[in-house]
């Protein structure tokens, strides 16, 4: 479906008691003709994306014989995601899905025709080939939040873990198939410009499969807020907000970035090791790229028995260590027959590493804001790619492929350490369907406009002393759940003269953005509130309060 290259797609999940990813078959959701029909249509697709990825690298390599502009290819793919991941996420969240995925697919679609004509015509540059490919991504970039959160919407949530397994074989599959494709079409020819051209071609034509069947699709949302929609600029700050307070999803962001970082290497100076080291062409490289895919099938197949016999930790310190040592022996050794079998393991590892982060974020965040966290969670996953891949492209141009490859070995080794404090997946899982509220909204004078505010919210408990260590905890679980859900401030405030009266104030910025707060409440939201409110004691519940900021009205100047 045009995505970047290197991603395995992930899923969000709709509404509903946690699933368990350990009882799901990877094949589930195929039987779902929605979700199928979707599934095929990436699938061809991503063929064409991971055709267009070999030639256009392989092209570069023509073009130039510098490693750094070589790895800037990935750079290319990268980048866009890193600077448009959140805005992408946050127009997922406020505009109809299936409009805004027409319109990105027909941009990349239109991007890469562009580019056939440009290669077909002799006209194409090393600079030519990184803007096309850039603009390819800035489409896959705005495209893959939308993409990945609609899947919610096509199969119950109890199945979602398959469905994130399934997304991550359909682009293994083309991982496999589509490097070599794009190989032999490049080698076919007497020019390589020609070949290239063609694969180019092919990829601009399987965006059309995508655009027909969402033209086809007639979408049914999942969760509609029954308020205005957010403006882009306040949607973006909920966003990081919410993954400001949100330390379940935290963890996976951190491992995405460091993992992919030192791991661009590989992805990044392929071509390279394949072209000087290994002395291949583009069939050679296509199939070492297949090696990757295949070893990733593997891995999506075995993921299930997988996770019932290691946890999410042991899973990724495991894969790490073998990605150390897969630079070792890209650095090191100069044989087809070594780098294939290590290659083929490298792809297993990956898949195994992408899907327990894409799960274990999917399962940490409700439904209003998965778009956005998706787009972020793509934007550390890409920025990881990006940087990397600069990084080790500087570094074996101004030494070597060698140094560059067992440098981000080391780096990664050197990393363990730190990333194993960032547990994943690690106790129960949240409830994330909504809270729906059984009381009414607050019983006011008058009813604010939604632009009223800012408005500060008022708590009053009574606490006994000896439950005050107890409510002092969970009264901080309790603040994560106003910051992530809207509040801008928050704080609990103990009375001087009165040791056992305590004032919870927290602040939104709006009316409007105080009734988005509850109607964004999740039930673990609502467990953590009402184990606070428990520690009260007192003839009537805690009492709440609701506070507009005054505004200065002018005087009359008749008076």
């Amino acid at each position: 479906m045009g995505q970047t290259a290197h991603i395995d797609s992930t899923d969000l999940g709709a509404p509903g008691p946690p699933p368990n990813p350990q009882t799901q078959s990877a094949f589930v959701p195929l039987r779902n003709p929605l979700f199928r029909d979707r599934w095929i249509a990436s699938t061809v697709s991503n063929i064409g994306t991971w055709m267009q990825d070999t030639a256009g690298t392989w092209l570069m390599t023509v073009l130039t014989t510098s490693p750094l502009l070589i790895a800037l290819m990935q750079t290319a793919a990268s980048l866009p995601v890193l600077f448009l991941g959140l805005l992408a996420g946050a127009t997922a969240d406020i505009y109809e899905r299936r409009r805004l995925l027409i319109f990105w697919q027909t941009w990349m679609l239109g991007a890469v025709a562009i580019l056939a004509v440009l290669t077909f015509a002799g006209a194409v540059s090393p600079v030519t080939l990184l803007f096309f490919t850039a603009m390819l991504n800035v489409g896959s970039a705005m495209n893959n939040p939308a993409w990945q959160a609609i899947v919610p919407e096509l199969v119950p949530r109890e199945e979602i873990p398959a469905a994130v397994t399934l997304n991550g074989v359909s682009n293994n599959i083309a991982r496999a198939v589509g490097p070599a494709l794009g190989g032999l079409l490049v080698s076919g020819f007497a020019s390589a410009h020609r070949g290239a051209g063609w694969t180019f071609a092919l990829n601009s034509v399987s965006f059309v499969a995508v655009i027909w069947v969402l033209w086809r699709w007639k979408r049914t949302p999942i969760y509609k807020s029954a308020l205005p929609a957010e403006r882009i600029a306040g949607s973006v700050r909920s966003g990081i907000r919410f993954l400001r307070y949100a330390p379940t999803v935290q963890g996976p962001f951190v491992r995405a970035f460091i993992f992919t970082f030192f791991v661009s290497a590989m992805w990044s100076l392929l071509a390279v090791v394949a072209k000087r080291d290994l002395h291949q062409g583009a069939i050679g490289y296509g199939i070492l790229t297949s090696s990757i895919g295949i070893g990733a099938i593997l891995g999506a197949t075995m993921l299930a028995r997988l996770r019932r016999r290691f946890d999410a930790d042991t899973m990724l310190f495991g894969t790490s260590v073998y990605y150390i040592a897969t630079m070792a022996v890209l650095g090191l050794l100069h044989s087809p027959w070594a780098v294939i079998p290590t290659l083929i393991g490298a792809g297993f590892c990956w898949t195994a590493t992408m899907a327990t982060l894409n799960v274990s974020v999917q399962l940490s965040v409700p439904a209003w804001v998965y778009a956005r966290a998706l787009g972020m969670y793509l934007m550390t996953f890409q920025g990881g790619l990006a940087l990397g891949s600069v990084t080790w492209g500087f570094i074996a141009e101004r030494s070597s492929v060698r140094v560059a490859m067992l440098s981000s070995g080391f780096g990664l080794l050197v990393s363990l350490p730190f990333t194993r404090r960032f547990h994943i997946m690690k106790g129960a899982l949240p409830d994330l369907s909504p809270y729906q509220w059984k009381r009414a909204l607050p019983n006011l004078a008058e009813t604010p406009d939604p632009d009223d505010g800012p408005v500060r919210i008022s708590v009053e408990y009574c606490i006994p002393v000896e439950l005050y260590p107890e409510f002092s905890h969970v009264v901080r679980d309790l603040e994560g759940v106003r910051l992530r859900g809207g509040a801008v401030r928050w704080g609990i405030y103990r009375d001087a003269a009165n040791a056992e009266h305590l004032n919870e104030t927290f602040i939104m910025e709006s009316w409007l953005d105080y009734l988005r707060w509850r109607e964004r409440m999740t039930a673990a939201d609502q467990a953590i509130r009402e184990h606070v409110y428990a520690l009260h004691r007192g003839s009537t519940p805690p009492k709440v309060t609701h506070q507009i900021w005054a505004r200065e009205v002018p005087t009359d100047k008749a008076s």
